[in-house]
């Protein structure tokens, strides 16, 4: 009789099987609690789901079947792939954004005084009467729904300046390094600020110091939402520089931003907000290792909105 091939160890299977079925827990567990955010999101992370759950049910459906025993380096390799896809699962579920939620939800609405229009990679927040010639260029923090800063930031909209937010791949702000550029490309402004929350505050900072010299369009300031650059930039940035913090903020916190006043230059203007935490910058619910705020979320907008205000305003010649 012909010899027959073992079939794969047991244990291989069942390791394989339980692979794929988290791969699709996480998947249907990041569109049932984060739908809005998936969808309103910039699109890579959409297709990063769709193509786990296809690569999932394959692998799962492949490891059902019986099939003969690879001995050595091919079984290693097997192996080897089944732990990056396990790594690939737990990246998956860390990359879940944090989902708007009101009031930034009702503030993505337009009306007659402010006019929003959302794309695959960014969202406008425009002055109905055209704007001042000040835009406003914003990058979110990592993993933040983009729509979560349209509270916060429609103040300056409702001022006369046109707000452009970005929507990062995997909501990660270096991976949208060019989008500033693009903005610019898409939007006549006669002068920027470039924004950001966190981590975007870290790659708005640089985008300040490489624009800040253009001669159509330059970057007139740097609004820091709870955020600091990576790099000393005191002596390279021209532009303008206002830090926004909150004392109770256990991320950004306030030892790292006093720390930071030496990588800006000199004349930074910092507001602290008594009170606020980390994720009082945007409306996307707590965020873990945040500090506890003692102040209202609405209180903590309100004067996160005046500074951020008073700063553009002050960049803005009179019309």
């Amino acid at each position: 009789m012909p010899n027959t091939p073992d079939p794969a160890p047991a244990w291989l299977r069942v390791t394989t099987l339980a692979v794929a079925a988290a791969a699709t827990v996480v998947v249907v567990w990041a569109c049932a609690t984060a739908w809005g955010a998936v969808v309103h999101g910039h699109p890579a992370y959409a297709v990063l789901l769709a193509l786990t759950l296809v690569g999932a049910v394959g692998v799962g459906v492949r490891a059902l079947r019986r099939r003969p025993s690879r001995p050595g380096w091919r079984r290693a390799g097997r192996v080897a792939l089944l732990v990056l896809g396990a790594v690939g699962v737990v990246l998956v579920a860390w990359l879940r954004p944090f989902g708007a939620v009101e009031p930034a939800l009702a503030a993505m609405r337009s009306d007659d005084t402010v006019t929003v229009t959302e794309g695959a990679t960014r969202y406008t927040l425009a002055p109905a009467d055209g704007g001042d010639g000040t835009a406003v260029f914003f990058q979110p923090g990592a993993r933040v729904d983009a729509r979560a800063y349209a509270a916060v930031l429609r103040p300056l909209a409702e001022a006369g300046h046109t707000v452009v937010v970005a929507k990062q791949p995997l909501g990660i702000a270096f991976l949208a390094t060019g989008a500033f550029d693009d903005a610019r490309a898409a939007l006549d402004a006669d002068r920027w600020v470039v924004g950001g929350h966190s981590l975007g505050g870290t790659v708005a900072a640089m985008a300040a110091d490489a624009a800040d010299d253009d001669a159509e369009a330059p970057a007139a300031g740097l609004l820091l939402f709870a955020s600091y650059p990576a790099d000393d930039m005191s002596g390279t940035l021209t532009a303008a520089v206002a830090s926004v913090s909150g004392s109770e903020d256990g991320l950004a916190t306030p030892a790292k931003i006093d720390a930071s006043r030496a990588d800006l230059p000199a004349d930074a203007v910092f507001t602290v907000v008594e009170g606020a935490g980390h994720a009082f910058f945007g409306d996307y619910g707590p965020q873990p290792g945040d500090g506890t705020p003692t102040i209202s979320h609405d209180d903590a907008r309100a004067q996160i909105s005046a500074a951020a205000v008073a700063f553009v305003d002050g960049l803005t010649p009179a019309r």
